[in-house]
Order: C-alpha cells, then sequence, then structure tokens
C-alpha cells in the first residue's frame, strides 16, 4: 500500500489552516478538473487525488487521525509500507489493484478506505497502545516541530531576546526566544516544550527553528567574512581621508588612500562576523564615491571651477 502525503498533494505546510487549505485545494481543483480536460486520464487522476486529501484534511477530525498517523514513522508520499504492522489484516478479496472497487468516495486509493473510509479499522489506540509497542513506542513520543526563522545581521552577530509570532496547531502563538550570540545561517535554537503532543496526549515535543539570517543594505555575511560598502565622498577619494565606519563590533578609524576610486576594496583582518566559539573572519570594505545631494550654491561654484581648471578626462583610454 502506498502512503499518501495529503499536504503535499495540496501543496500547504503541516500547520495551515483550514481556511488555507481549503483555499489551495479550490484553486488546484480548478485547474485539474476533469470538465476543462475531457479524456485525460492523468489529469483526471490528479484531481481525484487532491479531492481525496482534501476529504481528509478538510474535515478536522480525519485530520487529526492523520497527523497522529503521519507522525508517526515520517512517513514519505509515494512510499510503499505494510498495514499489518499496524494490526491490520486485509483479505485479497477487499483490495483490487491500487484502488478500493465499489468504494462510496468515487476511487479513492487503498491507503483513504484502510484508515478514512466507512469500513476502516483504523484506531489510533489500537495501533500504537495495543500492538505489542512498549511504552516508548511512537504513541508516546513527543513530536519535534520543525520551523523558520529570520533574523537581521546584527541581531545575529549580538544576540537577542526576540519575539516572533508561529501558527501551531492551527492557532497563532506569539513566542520569544534567546537568539545566541554568534549564531550562522542554518543552525537551529530549541524551544522545549512548544512542539506537537503525542498520540497520547501526555507529552509535547520541542520547537526547532532554523536560522536565517538577513543581509544588510550594505552588509553581507559570507561565511565568516562580512563584505560591507562604504561611502566616501568625492575629495576623500582623491584626497585621501582618515573616517570613522561603523562596523558589528562598534566604531573603526579607516584610512583612505589618495586616489581612490569606487570599487576599491580594503581588508580588515579579523574584523568581520565571530561565530559561537569565538573563531573570527575579516571585513571587507568597498568604497563608493557619493556626491553630496543635493549641491549648495558653493559647492557647486566649486565643482564648476574644478570643472573649468581640469584636464582630466576618465573616458581617455
Amino acid at each position: 500500500m502506498q502512503y499518501k502525503d495529503y499536504y503535499k498533494i495540496l501543496g500547504v505546510d503541516e500547520n495551515a489552516s483550514q481556511a488555507e487549505i481549503k483555499k489551495a485545494y479550490r484553486k488546484l481543483a480548478k485547474d485539474y478538473h476533469p470538465d476543462t480536460h475531457h479524456g485525460d486520464q492523468e489529469l483526471e487522476a490528479k484531481f481525484k487525488e487532491l479531492t481525496e486529501a482534501y476529504e481528509v484534511l478538510g474535515d478536522e477530525e480525519k485530520r487529526k487521525k492523520y497527523d497522529q498517523l503521519k507522525n508517526y514513522q515520517g512517513f514519505q508520499n509515494g512510499a510503499e509500507f505494510d498495514p499489518g504492522q499496524f494490526g491490520f489484516n486485509f483479505s485479497d478479496n477487499r483490495q483490487r489493484g491500487s484502488f478500493y472497487q465499489g468504494s462510496s468516495h468515487g476511487g479513492f486509493s487503498d491507503f483513504f478506505e484502510a484508515f478514512f473510509g466507512e469500513r476502516s479499522e483504523f484506531d489510533m489506540h489500537d495501533i500504537f497502545g495495543s500492538s505489542g509497542f512498549s511504552s516508548q513506542s511512537s504513541y508516546h513520543q513527543p513530536v519535534d516541530v520543525e520551523a523558520e526563522l529570520s533574523i537581521t545581521l546584527e541581531e545575529a552577530y549580538h544576540g537577542k531576546q526576540k519575539q516572533f509570532m508561529i501558527n501551531l496547531g492551527n492557532q497563532d502563538k506569539k513566542l520569544s526566544v534567546k537568539i545566541p550570540s554568534g549564531i550562522l545561517p542554518g543552525e537551529r535554537v530549541k524551544l522545549k516544550g512548544q512542539g506537537h503532543q503525542s498520540a497520547d496526549g501526555k507529552h509535547k515535543g520541542d520547537l526547532l527553528l532554523k536560522i536565517n539570517i538577513q543581509n544588510e543594505k550594505n552588509r553581507t555575511l559570507k561565511g565568516l567574512d562580512i563584505h560591507q560598502t562604504v561611502y566616501v565622498t568625492p575629495w576623500e577619494a582623491a584626497l585621501g581621508a582618515e573616517i570613522t565606519i561603523e562596523s558589528l563590533s562598534g566604531s573603526i578609524k579607516v584610512k583612505i588612500p589618495t586616489g581612490s576610486q569606487s570599487g576599491k576594496k580594503m581588508k580588515l583582518s579579523g574584523k568581520g562576523y565571530r561565530d559561537r566559539k569565538g573563531k573570527k573572519g575579516d571585513l571587507y570594505l568597498e568604497l563608493m564615491i557619493k556626491n553630496p545631494e543635493p549641491l549648495t550654491d558653493e559647492e557647486k561654484k566649486y565643482y564648476e571651477t574644478l570643472r573649468d581648471i581640469s584636464k582630466y578626462d576618465p573616458r581617455r583610454i
């Protein structure tokens, strides 16, 4: 028997609300409806699969049972599994190929009929509580939930107690998490007891947050190195200057060489990102020349004088 991942079939998240599930089904059903694709058996089969998925996920009781089954072993869509492992004993005359014959649901799969059809013997307690499993079986095991959380580069560098909203069990919850200083993209932070309950309702799993770090307008994180754009005036670039820039680690004085051009790169060793183990990257500065905006009358006068006396042509090869 093939396992059916109804969430994947409808293209929705496991934490999707009933309204989101209904909206997704309506959109896909319109695209695949047989009335618009006469004679296309492949699209007709897809439409039946969508309808079957909505039959389960669109019904709160069926969805609850399905979630308990889905969290049991982490099944993958289309994977073959033996119903006998759950204590079922289907006789051959009840099945014919991949679909049950005479189904009251218009040709839904054997997976649906076995667990959600009128003749279903599906009972979570029988499956997980009375089939020879120990007290450590999946029936008693809580289920961890994985989600993603986006934070700024500055929040990642310094660490922060951050509040965020998340939908868990079809409910919006406001939670708070401690972001450790120096966390890297892809690392996870655990919130204990914020996951799904075990099938027996006595235990709760954890919420595992995968961290995404958003680059800033003028700063980009690459490994442990930070690439930062620094704006300088035309006269600072031409004459050289000592300027102060703001880095993640604080204010830094930087000497701009005489005759600098836009795009010039400068490396400050050990001034980049610092991970949780204390390892540091480098800070790469890229200079960009920026004119005053708007020009004052006096500044415009000096620019006109420079234009008149200068023989420099940047377009000359």
